[in-house]
């Protein structure tokens, strides 16, 4: 370790060294011409003995200040440097530690002085020699890259750990204040450190700035070969146009062109400007930049949209109503919803109000129904009868937004989203788009659509709706948006809250028979090759069709069924068992395509009926696929085998579930009223299912089917056969209303029920239904589900006990 010596031995003159240090070992000539130091050497001459060389006190001075440790230097040489200028050459000896100032010979300044020892255990500690091999490797490195290879060999040589550390003295890439450091660190190890540090610090920057000359360089070179293909490039195409007859365009050539189509296209003034930015870039990029691709077909997108095209609507409500009418059987409600749009748009086209704040005139509506009604082809008729281009954009099982937003222009393959391809396959600004399947969208970590459509159904928003890949205002007010679902509470909120609902309940019968024959059976004839004149179907056949081979709230099964009997006709004419033409009549349907499916209850023996039995019921309910009927089934457990409580089975929900406890707890509290032995109901448990259990099924509307049931269950009394019923029941009794009474009555019509009951409050309701249904209806409104067993329970035998079914 360094010490110091307990005294002030040393009486030196001061060299003074201007922003320089010196480093024992190391030997510097200094120039003999400055004064100070040309003082300090002839001083250390006079008091030099005749045997000894004159020594010297290096000391650096900083920016005026005197450092605290300085060098003992010994003159080895005087005479001339290499510029011929008068010198001396001075070897550094030892580090020593500067006192008070002395007078001595000469007009130096003379300093005392004190020697620091140095010392080093022996043998070296394993992390100091560690440090010594890791030294010399990183100063063969740098020396090696300098070139100076014999100075390598010297540097391996030297073993002292004090003379290693002061060799780093001789580094040029060392600041003064990083040599001060060294300088004034006494101990020899913390010195080797602190060298191998700096010279540690030096290599990684100096790697830095290769890497980045390299990189400099490189680039410089690509920069040059480019130039030169380019040239040799350009040439090549003078010569392949030359051979062509001067056909051909260049890179120069092909942003002129797009710079031309722009400028001569029919674009509104933000798009213009925005697509003129864009061929600007296509004329700076390089044939070889990805920039310049996508350029190019983005501007190809943008010129190929129809920003100014817009077809002329037919004013012609009467034939606009004709046209809905001849290709649409039914459907009164949107019919009646775009005579009106069409009516409206004309008076403000003849009043001059055709834009109002710069949005148009569009509209945005939502057909709902159940499947097979025709949502998807009326928005063709729509087009149709307004004169309109017609695009059907599929939205069911997507989940992408960028499918409704389309992609940024950087990523690869990326396209506008299906509405701006929809405007642009339609060719003109005001097409009818038909979303079909809105409720069918999904979301997942790639976005939500149906949130990406809030902004087209917007009649507020859309005339500024901004697509990903164009990036520029697209005007869709004059847009007629259809959108189809089938199921209302499947969609949004929000969304839904921005389009106009129309519902689509199903066809009655006799529309089924019309469809049937004025649409169906033409299309399907073609299809199977047969002409009119070679077939006919009877309307007691398309009756029959309708009402027992097919129960659908909309038609398609009822077009297979046709399909089906034309393919068996051409099939027996063709085989020579059937000779045309024929007329099929509905004694010939069995034979052709078996027995009927669906055969209404009142048409079945009274013993097979479902209600044959005390305790069945039969309700009404809104499915997916429009109205259906439903039957309630109630039994009461053996006393002897089963506990008391409800057992529901059959998947309800627990809307369902809390109907069936009302209804029980009704029956309970009013069985002496009404003249049920309620007895039995305490120790005896109560079951009650609802058939079809693979289905699930829920809300309020069964609950006086199930106290009809249960009313049926406990007197013995039957429910009769013809009556339908739907209705929410309340603790005291009193019958609440329900929705989907259109749809609930159509399927009471389709399942020959004749009798109906429905809550007083759903009375409204029965204005939706069509007359030639409720004409074949007797529908009841009730407030008290007291009348409602009046009207579905069949008279009380006189004398006879009531037979209770008991669940085994």
């Amino acid at each position: 370790m360094a010490a110091e010596s307990p005294a002030f031995t040393l009486n030196l003159p001061l060299l003074p060294l201007d922003d320089e240090v010196v480093l024992p070992g190391m030997v510097v000539p200094l120039d003999l011409s400055d004064a100070e130091v040309r003082a300090a050497v002839e001083a250390a001459q006079a008091a030099a003995p005749e045997s000894a060389k004159p020594t010297v006190l290096l000391v650096p001075r900083i920016d005026g200040t005197y450092a605290g440790t300085g060098v003992l230097g010994t003159v080895e040489q005087v005479g001339r440097l290499a510029d011929g200028d008068p010198g001396a050459l001075i070897r550094g000896r030892s580090r020593v530690r500067i006192g008070a100032g002395t007078t001595g010979p000469g007009a130096a300044l003379w300093v005392e002085g004190a020697r620091i020892e140095e010392s080093v255990p022996e043998p070296l500690p394993g992390h100091v020699t560690e440090l010594v091999k890791e030294y010399k490797a990183l100063a063969t490195t740098w020396l090696k890259k300098r070139g100076a290879w014999q100075v390598v060999d010297r540097v391996q040589a030297i073993d002292d750990v004090a003379a290693l550390a002061d060799n780093s003295g001789y580094s040029p890439f060392l600041t003064t204040d990083q040599k001060l450091a060294l300088l004034e660190t006494a101990d020899p190890v913390a010195r080797l450190r602190l060298a191998t540090q700096q010279l540690r610090d030096h290599l990684a920057e100096q790697d830095v700035a290769e890497t980045i000359a390299k990189d400099v360089q490189e680039g410089v070179d690509k920069q040059q070969r480019e130039f030169l293909l380019r040239r040799q490039l350009e040439a090549v195409r003078k010569e392949l146009r030359e051979l062509n007859g001067g056909n051909g365009k260049d890179s120069a050539e092909e942003s002129d062109d797009y710079r031309a189509r722009v400028e001569a296209a029919d674009l509104p003034e933000k798009v213009r400007e925005a697509a003129l930015k864009e061929v600007d870039k296509l004329e700076r990029a390089s044939d070889q930049s990805p920039e310049g691709s996508w350029i190019r077909t983005w501007l190809d997108t943008v010129l190929e949209m129809p920003w100014n095209e817009r077809t002329e609507d037919a004013y012609d409500i009467r034939g606009a109503k004709a046209v809905l009418d001849a290709e649409h059987a039914g459907l009164e409600d949107v019919k009646e919803r775009i005579t009106e749009y069409l009516a409206v748009r004309k008076r403000r086209g003849d009043r001059g109000l055709g834009v109002i704040g710069g949005r148009r005139g569009g509209a945005v509506l939502a057909l709902v129904g159940p499947p097979g009604v025709g949502k998807t082809s009326l928005g063709q008729s729509v087009a149709h009868a307004m004169g309109r281009a017609f695009v059907r954009v599929a939205l069911g099982g997507v989940r992408d937004e960028a499918e409704i937003r389309g992609h940024r222009r950087t990523y690869v393959g990326a396209l506008p989203g299906r509405i701006v391809r929809a405007i642009k396959e339609a060719g003109s600004m005001n097409p009818v788009v038909l979303l079909d399947e809105i409720d069918k969208v999904g979301s997942d970590f790639r976005g939500d659509p149906a949130a990406a459509l809030l902004e087209v159904l917007d009649p507020a928003q859309n005339h500024t709706f901004r697509d990903h890949y164009l990036e520029v205002e697209l005007d869709l007010s004059d847009v007629v948006f259809l959108a189809t679902a089938n199921v209302l509470e499947a969609i949004p909120e929000a969304l839904a809250d921005r389009m106009e609902i129309v519902r689509l309940d199903g066809y009655t019968e006799d529309e089924k028979v019309v469809i049937a024959r004025d649409h169906l059976l033409p299309r399907q004839l073609e299809r199977a090759g047969l002409h009119g004149d070679e077939v006919t179907l009877a309307e007691s056949a398309l009756r029959r069709l309708a009402g027992e081979y097919t129960r659908e709230a909309g038609v398609r099964t009822l077009e297979r069924s046709i399909a089906r009997l034309l393919r068996k006709i051409a099939a027996q004419h063709e085989l020579g068992e059937r000779e045309l033409p024929f007329t099929v009549t509905d004694g010939d349907l069995r034979g052709l395509i078996g027995r009927p499916h669906h055969v209404p209850e009142s048409a079945q023996d009274p013993a097979e009926r479902r209600t044959a039995v005390p305790g069945v019921a039969t309700g009404l309910a809104v499915t997916g696929a429009g109205g259906d009927v439903l039957f309630v089934e109630a039994s009461l457990a053996d006393p002897e085998t089963g506990g008391a409580g409800l057992t529901l089975t059959g998947q309800l929900g627990d809307v369902m579930k809390e109907s069936a406890q009302i209804a029980l707890s009704f029956l309970r509290s009013h069985g002496a009223e009404l003249e049920l032995p309620v007895a039995d109901l305490k120790d005896r448990g109560v079951h009650i299912h609802f058939p079809a259990g693979a289905v699930p099924k829920d809300g309020p509307s069964a609950g006086i089917t199930m106290t009809t049931a249960l009313a049926s269950l406990l007197s013995g009394r039957l429910v009769r056969t013809d009556v339908a019923m739907t209705g929410e029941v309340s603790l005291t009794g009193r019958v609440l209303p329900i929705g989907g009474v259109k749809q609930k009555l159509l399927a009471a019509h389709r399942a020959g029920v004749t009798t109906v009951i429905i809550p007083k409050r759903n009375e409204p309701d029965l204005d939706d239904v069509p007359a030639e249904v409720l004409d074949k209806l007797d529908v009841h409104t009730v407030t008290d589900v007291r009348r409602v067993l009046e009207l579905a329970l069949t008279p009380a035998v006189d004398g006879a006990a009531p037979e209770v079914p008991v669940a085994a």
